[in-house]
């Protein structure tokens, strides 16, 4: 079940442009999975904030953010662009496996 509010710490990461990792406020990097550690690299604190499902929020929803954290502990948020090449990837596996 999704918190209606939650208070969440944002990271910019050191390694790619426009990726940001949401996660609850006070949670510990090395209890992140390893893989995405590797990928997102060095975290860069960009804001904390009390996150509610009608709060405004430019490139995700809030709501989303919240869903993420419940489910995973965290939520990364990538470029649009990078976002399509996973998918596109994903799309590209799934017919090879067929």
């Amino acid at each position: 079940m999704t918190k209606t509010r939650d208070f969440v710490s944002v990271f910019r990461s050191s390694k790619k442009p426009d990726t940001y990792l949401y996660v609850r406020r006070g949670h510990l990097w090395d209890d992140l999975p390893e893989t995405l550690r590797t990928l997102f690299g060095k975290p860069v604190h960009a804001m904390d904030l009390v996150l509610t499902p009608e709060r405004k929020l430019a490139r995700t929803s809030a709501e989303r953010v919240l869903a993420g954290i419940a489910d995973k502990g965290f939520l990364l948020q990538m470029p649009e662009e990078q976002d399509m090449a996973i998918v596109e990837f994903k799309m590209k596996l799934g017919q090879r496996n067929r």
